[in-house]
């Protein structure tokens, strides 16, 4: 049988043949396409012509096609529907890309030829704005990577690299395997009270599908659980938040102490042979912050408020219940109080939250009215698990504009979290439309029963959505820009946006109505909804703090402080408390060693983003508050002005453009209570 890499695909929107995929097919289709790459990039290098933006920067931009067509599927895989020969597999190719991507970023030929280009931009004046960036793009980032390093430098950096890359994907994999491991196994129903039949169904399919009696309690990627706000059990709660806390942690063979300490040890000495004083300043030098100190000045002063908010809301939250909260406690605590002030608690609101509705109703019809898209379920179209659905995008007029996947459920073969990546990048130069996918971790309930959503899932569903979107819509020569390729202390913005159609009203009414009788959202909870924005923000941006200023602590070591670091534990104490977030009972949203946004993810010193993104949100949410909400005339500008341009403009020139002025951050402050 032929490899399905060797060819693109035939189906429609070039959807991969997922069907036909087998794991025998992956590591032949890698060596193919890194040799095709290599030998696309040495005639390029090697052009006796001099170097022109045709056949140094585009020439680059059609390399390695069938590298990239496998890569997508594999990734994919890996990280939503993986098997442990998968994860073998990874570990295997990982340093090979590595060490390919080195070849191709440290090639001095090459980085000469694109320095060239740079230079005669004065020359060029049929070049669009596009291309222009792409030159100054292409020409920073192998900057950035060592292009100008002598051979003993990149010799160096090439091997920091190669165990990076195979450092990284241990971390993953040691993650996905402890916190299987960690699921809490009940065996008590008594000790389920307070949750619905809906997460007890969930729970005992979890349980079924390891071969148990009982329920199984699986645990998110991060700290806590969704259910310790429902869960009556003090003792339960405890239990499960202690087995969130130690993943990573525990001795055993998936233990990642080790594994991050030498993680953080080799990125600071890269940022030392790049010259640079560490890690973040590497990182922060190609995104809109520029700087480790731009990034620390921003959380530094939201975090006196923060702290003092989560300890008044602690106080509170023990008066309420009758007893000192601690971790384990908050999420119930501020649920007994959400009832007592709104009438809003969780278990009240699920029944009105059936994922299919929230889905067509909700998610589909915001995009529909802000941006005339609709989506059409296509069954004739396979993910790569049955659980996976298709639907085929269209503009108001009919024209193709991609394909959307879901992959909702929680799987042990997929890691913790909530993300969105691309199967298929778009790009007007290699004739190619997107298809997206976003993977959430819902509990699954048991065949027949409705899958009822709580609050956070469906933010998170309109979150996710939010980057399918910005994939969607962008339209870009050159697949270097397509979709969500933007700095990634950006890349958050637009997804952040997209949450706030979640209470809009006439959306909200859409989509919130009971899985059994079609009744609205009764009018108190629809109130308790509006009347707690703001609710609980305390603690929310105390846990969100927590671990950004973790990621930057980290990262912000030099290689000297970095060798002298031996116990992950005291780091992180002394960090919290160096950085005044040590806030009791609010532990950060992830601990290191299960902190795999920054030490596995792609995030590494780059957590602080989503708050850094937050700031254009906010200012972005009172701009559409101010220009007709939910309508496409909004959404035509939002589309046109940000989501539209992809990776191909400077982000806060687009931005600028688009509102008028820069972002102002008084919106952040009040809405996350801390003016």
């Amino acid at each position: 049988m032929a490899n399905p890499f060797d060819a693109p695909s035939t189906l429609p929107y070039a959807l991969p043949p997922f069907d036909d995929v087998r794991l025998e097919h992956f590591r032949p289709a890698f060596d193919a396409g890194i040799a095709e790459q290599r030998a696309e990039v040495e005639v390029i290098a090697t052009d006796p012509a001099p170097p022109t933006f045709e056949n140094t920067l585009v020439a680059l931009e059609r390399s390695g096609q069938l590298l990239t067509r496998v890569s997508h599927v594999f990734f994919t895989l890996s990280s939503a529907d993986s098997t442990p020969e998968l994860h073998d597999l990874e570990a295997e190719v990982a340093p090979l890309l590595a060490a390919h991507r080195d070849a191709i970023t440290l090639d001095s030929r090459l980085y000469a030829r694109v320095d060239a280009v740079r230079s005669a931009l004065g020359d060029r004046s049929d070049l669009t704005d596009e291309d222009r960036r792409l030159v100054e793009r292409v020409h920073t980032e192998m900057t950035l990577a060592g292009a100008g390093l002598d051979d003993a430098g990149k010799e160096r950096l090439t091997a920091i690299n190669q165990e990076l890359s195979t450092l990284t994907t241990t971390f993953e994999r040691n993650l996905l395997e402890d916190t299987n491991d960690l699921a809490v196994h009940v065996t008590e129903e008594r000790e389920l009270d307070g949750l619905d039949d809906g997460a007890k169904s969930a729970a005992a399919g979890a349980a079924s599908d390891r071969g148990l009696d009982g329920w199984l309690v699986t645990l998110p990627l991060y700290t806590g659980h969704p259910w310790l706000a429902s869960l009556t059990d003090r003792g339960l709660r405890e239990r499960i938040m202690r087995a969130s806390l130690s993943r990573g942690r525990n001795g055993n063979e998936h233990d990642n102490r080790d594994v991050l300490l030498r993680i953080v040890r080799l990125r600071a000495e890269r940022a030392e042979l790049l010259g640079f004083p560490n890690h973040a300043a590497v990182v922060t030098a190609d995104e809109t912050a520029r700087t480790p100190e731009a990034v620390e000045g921003l959380l530094s002063s939201l975090v006196p408020a923060a702290a003092a908010n989560a300890e008044d809301e602690r106080a509170v939250r023990s008066r309420t219940v009758g007893f000192e909260v601690e971790a384990w406690d908050w999420a119930y605590a501020t649920e007994v109080l959400r009832g007592e002030q709104f009438a809003a608690d969780s278990s009240a609101l699920r029944p009105y939250l059936e994922a299919d509705r929230v889905l067509h109703d909700g998610v589909f019809h915001a995009a529909g009215a802000l941006y005339g898209l609709t989506f059409t379920e296509r069954p004739d179209l396979h993910g790569y698990n049955d659980e996976v659905r298709v639907f085929e995008v269209r503009s108001e007029d009919g024209a193709e504009v991609g394909l959307y996947l879901l992959d909702l459920y929680t799987r042990d073969g997929k890691r913790g979290g909530a993300w969105m990546n691309p199967v298929v990048e778009q790009s007007h130069l290699l004739g190619t439309l997107p298809v997206v996918v976003n993977n959430l971790n819902v509990a699954k309930p048991a065949p027949g029963s409705p899958t009822l959503l709580i609050q956070d899932e469906v933010e998170t569903l309109f979150h996710e959505f939010g980057h399918a979107l910005h994939g969607l819509i962008a339209r870009t020569t050159y697949p270097r820009f397509s979709g969500t390729n933007v700095e990634r202390d950006f890349v958050e913005f637009p997804s952040q946006v997209n949450e706030m159609w979640v209470t809009w009203p006439s959306v909200l009414a859409n989509y919130a109505k009971h899985h059994e009788t079609g009744e609205p959202l009764p009018p108190e909870l629809v109130l308790g909804l509006s009347d707690s924005a703001g609710f609980n923000e305390g603690f929310g941006t105390t846990e969100y703090l927590a671990a950004a200023l973790l990621d930057q602590a980290w990262h912000r070591l030099s290689a000297e402080e970095a060798a002298a670091v031996t116990s992950v534990e005291d780091f992180e104490r002394d960090a919290l408390a160096a950085a005044g977030i040590d806030v009791a009972a609010v532990p950060p949203r992830y601990s290191s060693t299960y902190f795999a946004h920054t030490f596995s993810g792609g995030y590494d010193a780059g957590y602080y983003g989503y708050i850094w993104s937050e700031v254009l949100d906010a200012d972005t949410v009172e701009w559409f508050r101010e220009h007709g909400g939910l309508s496409r005339t909004a959404g035509e500008r939002f589309a046109t002005m940000v989501l539209g341009v992809g990776g191909a403009q400077d982000p806060l020139e687009a931005y600028r453009a688009f509102r008028g002025r820069d972002a102002e951050v008084g919106p952040l402050l009040r809405r996350r209570g801390l003016e």
